[in-house]
């Protein structure tokens, strides 16, 4: 590990190796002897976001719930049809979609009795289990997100990086 500053945040980050057929709730189950019984954050690390950490942990702790997710709203890519009888009969272009989940957690330690085991998938049973039993709340973030999943989304974010305009450094 090479540390290249000294001072920042008062954070505690622990990289664990968690096995590559293990899935995202599995990941987080391999990761419970550490968590001490404290609240902790989690994120896929493929977004990239100004999302206020100390906001979203300070929300969580205000909502008591096991589990909370941040949301964003994401624009839709491509112009929506609603047809029919064969005819458009409306048009929107590139439409405000859902909110959908940005990836970044602040959970508590009871989440880990919502994992069963390494095949766990975190985004199906333990998160419909936690939003059926009003244990996971929605923190909403309206300012950048952005994901890295393919090369054009990672290009993009590297020439915001390079020109200077990164709405994610706020450091």
């Amino acid at each position: 590990m090479e540390v290249h500053r000294k001072s920042g945040e008062p954070w505690k980050i622990t990289l664990v190796d968690t096995g590559v057929d293990t899935m995202t709730g599995g990941r987080l189950k391999k990761i419970k002897e550490y968590i001490n019984n404290e609240t902790f954050c989690f994120t896929y690390g493929d977004g990239v976001s100004n999302i206020n950490i100390k906001k979203l942990i300070d929300f969580h702790h205000k909502e008591k719930t096991f589990a909370t997710v941040s949301a964003v709203q994401q624009s839709g890519k491509y112009g929506v049809l609603d047809i029919t009888n064969q005819k458009v009969t409306k048009f929107n272009e590139k439409p405000s979609g859902d909110w959908i989940n940005a990836g970044f957690f602040v959970l508590e330690p009871d989440i880990f009795d919502y994992i069963k085991d390494d095949l766990t998938i975190w985004e199906k049973d333990p998160l419909q289990k936690l939003s059926r039993e009003n244990q996971l709340s929605v923190f909403k973030h309206t300012e950048f997100w952005q994901p890295m999943d393919t090369m054009r989304e990672k290009n993009y974010l590297e020439e915001l990086w390079k020109s200077g305009k990164a709405p994610w450094k706020i450091w």
